[in-house]
């Protein structure tokens, strides 16, 4: 879609608790990527904090990160840990990440930033 989270609303996910499409005309520049919201609400929540709401990990999946190599997240499948938004490869590793979250956290982070997964999805340019 070119849109980050392949058109998601960034916000949805932590109020609707599920990926909902965002709409072109309530989009937002923000870290050299471009962010789709349902509605302006969720675009002005998004500028005013968009750390609090883009990916953690820069998107990566931390089961991935966790045993040291990165694949990139699927914005469908995903859970909130911690007050932040960790997308998964695969529902495996979901439920592998969910099963012991403290100790595949901690790895993932780890290895972030050795593997190029430091910040959040679309911080960096």
């Amino acid at each position: 879609s070119g849109y980050a989270l392949g058109g998601r609303d960034p916000v949805a996910y932590f109020i609707a608790r599920q990926p909902l499409e965002g709409l072109p005309r309530h989009e937002l520049r923000w870290g050299g990527t471009i962010w789709v919201f349902l509605n302006e609400g969720n675009r002005a929540a998004f500028e005013a904090d968009p750390e609090v709401y883009a990916p953690e990990l820069a998107g990566c999946d931390p089961v991935a990160l966790a045993d040291g190599f990165v694949t990139e997240g699927n914005p469908m499948i995903f859970a909130l840990y911690d007050g932040d938004l960790l997308l998964f490869h695969s529902e495996i590793n979901r439920f592998l990440f969910l099963a012991d979250p403290q100790s595949q956290m901690g790895a993932a982070k780890g290895n972030a930033a050795r593997l190029g997964c430091v910040g959040r999805r679309g911080s960096n340019p």
